[in-house]
Protein backbone atom coordinates (compact mmCIF):
# COMPACT_ATOMS: atom_id res chain seq x y z
CA UNK A 1 0.00 0.00 0.00
CA UNK A 2 1.57 3.36 -0.74
CA UNK A 3 1.85 5.71 2.25
CA UNK A 4 0.03 9.42 2.04
CA UNK A 5 0.51 12.37 3.61
CA UNK A 6 -3.29 13.44 3.64
CA UNK A 7 -5.42 13.97 6.93
CA UNK A 8 -8.37 11.57 7.52
CA UNK A 9 -10.45 14.75 7.05
CA UNK A 10 -8.83 15.41 3.50
CA UNK A 11 -9.08 11.35 2.32
CA UNK A 12 -12.67 11.80 3.06
CA UNK A 13 -13.39 15.07 1.10
CA UNK A 14 -11.79 13.83 -1.63
CA UNK A 15 -13.73 10.52 -1.84
CA UNK A 16 -17.19 12.14 -1.90
CA UNK A 17 -18.09 12.33 -4.38
CA UNK A 18 -19.51 15.88 -6.57
CA UNK A 19 -23.06 15.99 -7.14
CA UNK A 20 -23.73 17.16 -10.60
CA UNK A 21 -26.23 19.45 -10.97
CA UNK A 22 -29.50 18.37 -13.19
CA UNK A 23 -29.51 19.34 -16.53
CA UNK A 24 -32.50 22.18 -17.91
CA UNK A 25 -33.98 20.26 -20.30
CA UNK A 26 -35.13 21.95 -23.82
CA UNK A 27 -37.91 20.55 -26.13
CA UNK A 28 -38.61 21.67 -29.04
CA UNK A 29 -41.76 21.07 -31.06
CA UNK A 30 -41.84 22.14 -34.90
CA UNK A 31 -45.09 20.35 -35.50
CA UNK A 32 -47.15 23.37 -35.48
CA UNK A 33 -48.19 24.63 -38.92
CA UNK A 34 -44.62 26.13 -39.76
CA UNK A 35 -42.06 26.04 -42.55
CA UNK A 36 -39.17 24.81 -40.03
CA UNK A 37 -37.54 28.41 -41.55
CA UNK A 38 -36.95 29.57 -37.62
CA UNK A 39 -35.15 26.04 -36.71
CA UNK A 40 -33.05 26.67 -40.14
CA UNK A 41 -32.41 30.35 -39.48
CA UNK A 42 -30.93 29.68 -35.45
CA UNK A 43 -27.77 27.84 -36.88
CA UNK A 44 -26.82 31.10 -38.27
CA UNK A 45 -26.79 32.25 -34.71
CA UNK A 46 -23.62 33.78 -33.91
CA UNK A 47 -24.05 35.60 -30.69
CA UNK A 48 -24.47 33.77 -28.88
CA UNK A 49 -24.12 30.45 -31.38
CA UNK A 50 -25.90 27.47 -30.70
CA UNK A 51 -23.13 25.20 -30.25
CA UNK A 52 -22.06 27.35 -27.26
CA UNK A 53 -25.42 27.15 -25.78
CA UNK A 54 -25.91 23.51 -26.07
CA UNK A 55 -22.01 22.89 -24.94
CA UNK A 56 -22.31 24.85 -22.15
CA UNK A 57 -18.91 27.31 -23.19
CA UNK A 58 -20.63 30.20 -21.99
CA UNK A 59 -19.38 31.00 -18.27
CA UNK A 60 -22.17 30.18 -15.86
CA UNK A 61 -24.97 28.84 -17.83
CA UNK A 62 -26.35 25.54 -16.75
CA UNK A 63 -26.09 21.94 -18.04
CA UNK A 64 -29.00 21.87 -20.54
CA UNK A 65 -29.77 18.76 -22.66
CA UNK A 66 -31.65 19.89 -26.25
CA UNK A 67 -34.19 17.94 -27.46
CA UNK A 68 -34.71 19.21 -31.08
CA UNK A 69 -35.37 17.52 -34.01
CA UNK A 70 -32.58 19.49 -36.07
CA UNK A 71 -29.67 18.57 -33.90
CA UNK A 72 -31.02 15.69 -31.76
CA UNK A 73 -28.27 13.17 -33.98
CA UNK A 74 -28.14 10.99 -30.81
CA UNK A 75 -31.67 9.53 -30.92
CA UNK A 76 -33.06 7.16 -33.24
CA UNK A 77 -36.91 6.24 -34.95
CA UNK A 78 -39.33 4.73 -33.10
CA UNK A 79 -38.89 1.58 -31.36
CA UNK A 80 -34.85 2.57 -31.46
CA UNK A 81 -32.77 2.55 -28.52
CA UNK A 82 -33.29 6.18 -27.59
CA UNK A 83 -36.31 7.61 -29.42
CA UNK A 84 -36.79 11.31 -29.73
CA UNK A 85 -40.31 11.24 -28.74
CA UNK A 86 -40.04 9.30 -26.00
CA UNK A 87 -38.93 12.76 -23.77
CA UNK A 88 -41.98 14.29 -24.05
CA UNK A 89 -43.60 11.24 -22.54
CA UNK A 90 -41.12 11.65 -19.77
CA UNK A 91 -41.90 15.19 -19.63
CA UNK A 92 -45.52 14.42 -19.29
CA UNK A 93 -44.67 11.84 -16.85
CA UNK A 94 -43.00 14.73 -14.84
CA UNK A 95 -39.70 12.99 -15.34
CA UNK A 96 -37.36 15.91 -16.41
CA UNK A 97 -37.41 19.07 -14.65
CA UNK A 98 -37.21 22.10 -14.95
CA UNK A 99 -37.22 21.91 -18.38
CA UNK A 100 -38.50 25.04 -21.17
CA UNK A 101 -40.74 24.15 -23.99
CA UNK A 102 -40.18 25.57 -27.50
CA UNK A 103 -42.75 25.67 -29.73
CA UNK A 104 -42.71 26.46 -33.67
CA UNK A 105 -44.94 26.96 -35.95
CA UNK A 106 -48.66 28.44 -35.61
CA UNK A 107 -51.48 26.22 -33.42
CA UNK A 108 -53.93 24.96 -35.47
CA UNK A 109 -57.87 24.96 -34.15
CA UNK A 110 -58.51 21.46 -33.61
CA UNK A 111 -61.58 21.73 -32.52
CA UNK A 112 -63.14 22.73 -35.66
CA UNK A 113 -61.90 19.94 -37.29
CA UNK A 114 -64.57 16.80 -37.75
CA UNK A 115 -62.37 14.33 -39.10
CA UNK A 116 -58.47 13.52 -38.80
CA UNK A 117 -56.26 16.83 -37.40
CA UNK A 118 -53.81 19.30 -38.37
CA UNK A 119 -50.68 19.09 -37.34
CA UNK A 120 -49.52 16.28 -34.93
CA UNK A 121 -46.26 15.09 -33.75
CA UNK A 122 -45.81 11.51 -32.64
CA UNK A 123 -48.18 8.81 -31.88
CA UNK A 124 -50.17 7.90 -28.95
CA UNK A 125 -48.62 4.34 -27.44
CA UNK A 126 -52.19 4.01 -26.72
CA UNK A 127 -54.07 4.52 -29.15
CA UNK A 128 -51.71 4.38 -32.49
CA UNK A 129 -52.79 7.57 -33.32
CA UNK A 130 -51.04 10.83 -34.11
CA UNK A 131 -50.82 13.21 -31.05
CA UNK A 132 -51.80 16.46 -32.46
CA UNK A 133 -49.69 19.59 -31.40
CA UNK A 134 -52.15 21.29 -29.34
CA UNK A 135 -52.92 18.16 -27.62
CA UNK A 136 -48.95 18.05 -26.49
CA UNK A 137 -49.69 21.68 -25.63
CA UNK A 138 -52.46 21.10 -22.99
CA UNK A 139 -50.19 18.27 -21.78
CA UNK A 140 -46.96 19.76 -21.10
CA UNK A 141 -47.58 23.25 -20.93
CA UNK A 142 -48.68 22.72 -16.96
CA UNK A 143 -45.41 21.02 -16.34
CA UNK A 144 -43.42 23.37 -18.38
CA UNK A 145 -40.81 25.57 -16.56
CA UNK A 146 -41.36 28.27 -19.02
CA UNK A 147 -42.70 28.52 -22.62
CA UNK A 148 -41.17 30.22 -25.49
CA UNK A 149 -42.63 30.86 -28.46
CA UNK A 150 -40.08 31.21 -31.85
CA UNK A 151 -41.03 32.82 -34.89
CA UNK A 152 -44.03 35.10 -36.02
CA UNK A 153 -46.22 31.81 -37.12
CA UNK A 154 -45.78 30.51 -33.20
CA UNK A 155 -46.03 33.74 -31.75
CA UNK A 156 -48.97 35.43 -33.62
CA UNK A 157 -49.88 33.26 -36.08
CA UNK A 158 -48.37 34.34 -39.01
CA UNK A 159 -48.75 33.37 -42.68
CA UNK A 160 -51.02 30.12 -41.50
CA UNK A 161 -53.07 32.86 -39.64
CA UNK A 162 -54.41 34.89 -42.64
CA UNK A 163 -58.06 35.99 -43.23
CA UNK A 164 -59.58 32.68 -45.30
CA UNK A 165 -57.35 30.60 -43.96
CA UNK A 166 -59.17 26.74 -43.02
CA UNK A 167 -57.27 25.63 -40.11
CA UNK A 168 -58.25 28.76 -37.50
CA UNK A 169 -54.86 28.59 -36.72
CA UNK A 170 -53.14 30.81 -33.81
CA UNK A 171 -50.33 31.74 -31.81
CA UNK A 172 -49.53 30.05 -28.75
CA UNK A 173 -51.03 32.75 -26.45
CA UNK A 174 -54.01 32.87 -28.22
CA UNK A 175 -54.31 29.54 -27.08
CA UNK A 176 -52.53 29.28 -23.69
CA UNK A 177 -54.26 32.55 -22.96
CA UNK A 178 -52.37 36.06 -23.16
CA UNK A 179 -51.72 36.41 -19.19
CA UNK A 180 -51.07 32.78 -19.05
CA UNK A 181 -48.38 31.69 -16.21
CA UNK A 182 -45.95 28.66 -16.10
CA UNK A 183 -45.18 27.07 -13.12
CA UNK A 184 -42.67 29.11 -12.09
CA UNK A 185 -44.80 31.92 -12.62
CA UNK A 186 -43.32 32.93 -16.28
CA UNK A 187 -45.23 34.13 -18.83
CA UNK A 188 -45.29 33.42 -22.69
CA UNK A 189 -41.95 34.66 -23.98
CA UNK A 190 -42.67 35.27 -27.83
CA UNK A 191 -39.75 36.20 -30.00
CA UNK A 192 -41.57 36.68 -33.56
CA UNK A 193 -39.70 37.01 -36.82
CA UNK A 194 -40.15 35.28 -40.31
CA UNK A 195 -37.94 33.41 -40.10
CA UNK A 196 -36.46 34.73 -36.79
CA UNK A 197 -33.65 36.94 -36.80
CA UNK A 198 -31.05 33.90 -35.51
CA UNK A 199 -29.05 35.96 -32.52
CA UNK A 200 -32.13 37.46 -31.33
CA UNK A 201 -33.65 33.97 -30.14
CA UNK A 202 -29.94 32.61 -29.35
CA UNK A 203 -30.18 35.97 -26.91
CA UNK A 204 -33.08 35.52 -25.31
CA UNK A 205 -32.80 31.46 -24.57
CA UNK A 206 -29.79 32.41 -23.33
CA UNK A 207 -31.51 34.99 -21.19
CA UNK A 208 -33.99 32.36 -19.93
CA UNK A 209 -31.26 29.71 -18.91
CA UNK A 210 -29.55 32.78 -16.82
CA UNK A 211 -32.88 33.49 -15.29
CA UNK A 212 -33.27 30.03 -14.54
CA UNK A 213 -29.96 29.21 -12.78
CA UNK A 214 -30.79 32.50 -10.73
CA UNK A 215 -28.38 34.98 -12.44
CA UNK A 216 -30.74 37.03 -14.17
CA UNK A 217 -33.62 39.07 -12.98
CA UNK A 218 -37.58 38.44 -14.52
CA UNK A 219 -37.27 38.77 -18.29
CA UNK A 220 -38.70 42.01 -19.60
CA UNK A 221 -41.31 42.04 -21.72
CA UNK A 222 -43.45 44.83 -23.57
CA UNK A 223 -47.31 43.73 -24.09
CA UNK A 224 -47.45 41.68 -26.43
CA UNK A 225 -44.70 39.57 -24.89
CA UNK A 226 -41.50 40.17 -26.68
CA UNK A 227 -37.98 41.04 -25.12
CA UNK A 228 -38.04 44.52 -24.83
CA UNK A 229 -34.30 45.05 -25.28
CA UNK A 230 -34.80 43.59 -28.47
CA UNK A 231 -38.40 44.95 -30.05
CA UNK A 232 -38.47 48.35 -28.20
CA UNK A 233 -37.51 50.54 -30.97
CA UNK A 234 -38.69 50.88 -34.37
CA UNK A 235 -36.65 49.48 -37.63
CA UNK A 236 -37.40 53.18 -39.03
CA UNK A 237 -35.27 54.40 -35.85
CA UNK A 238 -32.37 52.29 -36.44
CA UNK A 239 -32.45 52.01 -40.40
CA UNK A 240 -29.50 53.97 -41.56
CA UNK A 241 -32.08 55.24 -44.23
CA UNK A 242 -33.89 57.08 -41.75
CA UNK A 243 -32.12 60.41 -42.19
CA UNK A 244 -33.19 60.20 -45.82
CA UNK A 245 -36.69 59.70 -44.65
CA UNK A 246 -36.24 63.21 -42.15
CA UNK A 247 -34.69 64.92 -45.36
CA UNK A 248 -37.38 64.01 -47.92
CA UNK A 249 -35.94 62.25 -50.00
CA UNK A 250 -37.64 58.54 -50.91
CA UNK A 251 -36.32 56.10 -53.30
CA UNK A 252 -38.32 55.50 -56.64
CA UNK A 253 -36.84 52.31 -57.54
CA UNK A 254 -34.83 49.48 -55.69
CA UNK A 255 -31.61 49.88 -55.93
CA UNK A 256 -31.42 53.20 -54.41
CA UNK A 257 -29.90 54.35 -50.94
CA UNK A 258 -32.48 56.63 -50.25
CA UNK A 259 -35.51 55.98 -47.83
CA UNK A 260 -38.21 52.98 -49.07
CA UNK A 261 -41.58 54.08 -47.25
CA UNK A 262 -42.66 55.10 -51.09
CA UNK A 263 -41.99 51.57 -51.83
CA UNK A 264 -43.85 49.99 -49.07
CA UNK A 265 -41.12 49.73 -46.69
CA UNK A 266 -43.62 50.06 -43.35
CA UNK A 267 -40.32 50.42 -41.04
CA UNK A 268 -41.54 53.86 -39.29
CA UNK A 269 -44.30 51.83 -37.45
CA UNK A 270 -42.85 48.24 -36.97
CA UNK A 271 -40.97 46.92 -33.71
CA UNK A 272 -37.90 44.96 -34.88
CA UNK A 273 -33.88 45.55 -34.82
CA UNK A 274 -33.00 44.30 -38.08
CA UNK A 275 -31.49 47.21 -39.52
CA UNK A 276 -29.24 47.48 -36.28
CA UNK A 277 -28.19 44.38 -35.68
CA UNK A 278 -28.25 42.77 -39.10
CA UNK A 279 -29.04 39.22 -40.14
CA UNK A 280 -25.69 37.48 -39.60
CA UNK A 281 -22.63 38.12 -37.74
CA UNK A 282 -23.98 41.93 -38.05
CA UNK A 283 -24.05 41.83 -42.32
CA UNK A 284 -27.72 41.85 -43.78
CA UNK A 285 -31.20 42.58 -42.36
CA UNK A 286 -34.15 43.78 -45.36
CA UNK A 287 -33.39 47.29 -45.23
CA UNK A 288 -29.58 46.98 -45.13
CA UNK A 289 -29.48 45.18 -48.49
CA UNK A 290 -32.33 47.33 -50.03
CA UNK A 291 -35.49 44.98 -49.54
CA UNK A 292 -38.57 46.74 -47.60
CA UNK A 293 -39.85 46.07 -44.11
CA UNK A 294 -42.98 44.28 -44.62
CA UNK A 295 -43.91 44.12 -40.52
CA UNK A 296 -43.10 40.06 -40.01
CA UNK A 297 -42.77 40.76 -36.31
CA UNK A 298 -46.08 42.45 -35.85
CA UNK A 299 -48.94 40.34 -34.60
CA UNK A 300 -51.21 41.37 -37.01
CA UNK A 301 -49.07 40.18 -40.09
CA UNK A 302 -49.55 39.89 -42.88
CA UNK A 303 -53.02 41.07 -43.21
CA UNK A 304 -52.96 44.22 -41.85
CA UNK A 305 -49.25 45.34 -43.50
CA UNK A 306 -50.74 43.85 -47.38
CA UNK A 307 -50.71 44.74 -50.33
CA UNK A 308 -46.13 44.77 -49.64
CA UNK A 309 -45.21 46.81 -52.45
CA UNK A 310 -47.56 49.56 -52.09
CA UNK A 311 -46.47 52.66 -49.83
CA UNK A 312 -48.60 52.22 -46.44
CA UNK A 313 -51.28 54.33 -46.14
CA UNK A 314 -50.20 56.39 -42.64
CA UNK A 315 -46.88 57.31 -44.66
CA UNK A 316 -48.97 59.16 -47.04
CA UNK A 317 -49.28 62.25 -44.83
CA UNK A 318 -45.92 61.80 -43.43
CA UNK A 319 -43.96 61.35 -46.23
CA UNK A 320 -45.70 64.54 -48.38
CA UNK A 321 -44.85 66.22 -44.95
CA UNK A 322 -41.29 65.37 -44.63
CA UNK A 323 -40.95 65.79 -48.50
CA UNK A 324 -42.31 69.43 -47.58
CA UNK A 325 -39.92 70.02 -44.39
CA UNK A 326 -36.98 68.72 -46.51
CA UNK A 327 -36.66 71.06 -49.37
CA UNK A 328 -36.61 73.70 -46.84
CA UNK A 329 -33.75 71.19 -44.40
CA UNK A 330 -31.70 70.38 -47.35
CA UNK A 331 -31.52 74.19 -48.47
CA UNK A 332 -30.65 75.14 -45.23
CA UNK A 333 -28.36 72.52 -44.34
CA UNK A 334 -26.31 72.79 -48.04
CA UNK A 335 -25.51 76.55 -46.70
CA UNK A 336 -24.35 75.48 -43.82
CA UNK A 337 -22.28 72.83 -45.57
CA UNK A 338 -21.33 74.91 -47.69
CA UNK A 339 -19.08 76.95 -44.67
CA UNK A 340 -18.35 73.54 -42.89
CA UNK A 341 -16.60 71.78 -45.37
CA UNK A 342 -13.55 73.88 -46.04
CA UNK A 343 -10.28 75.26 -44.11
CA UNK A 344 -10.28 77.71 -41.67
CA UNK A 345 -8.62 81.12 -43.19
CA UNK A 346 -6.09 81.19 -40.82
CA UNK A 347 -4.26 78.20 -42.76
CA UNK A 348 -2.29 80.39 -45.39
CA UNK A 349 1.23 80.95 -46.47
CA UNK A 350 3.03 84.33 -45.47
CA UNK A 351 4.68 86.06 -42.47
CA UNK A 352 1.89 87.08 -40.71
CA UNK A 353 0.33 84.73 -38.07
CA UNK A 354 -3.25 85.26 -38.08
CA UNK A 355 -4.55 82.26 -35.63
CA UNK A 356 -5.06 84.49 -32.81
CA UNK A 357 -1.86 83.19 -30.84
CA UNK A 358 -0.90 85.36 -28.36
CA UNK A 359 2.98 84.94 -27.19
CA UNK A 360 3.11 84.89 -23.42
CA UNK A 361 5.11 88.22 -21.76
Amino acid sequence: MRATSETPAEQSTAATPVEEPSPIHILWINAGLSCDGDSVALTAAMQPSIEEIVTGALPGLPPIAVHWPLIDFECGPVQGADTFIEWFFKAERGELDPFVLVVEGSIPNESIKTEGYWSGFGDDPATGQPITTSEWLDRLAPKATGVVAIGTCATYGGIHAMAGNPTGAMGVPDYLGWDWKSKAGLPIVCVPGCPIQPDNFAETLTYLLYQLAGSAPMIPLDDKLRPTWLFGATVHEGCDRGGYYEQGQFADEYGSPLCLVKLGCWGPVVKCNVPKRGWINGVGGCPNVGGICIACTMPGFPDKFMPFMDEPPGSKISSTASGAYGVVIRKLRSITAKTADEETKWRHTGRELTTGYRPPR
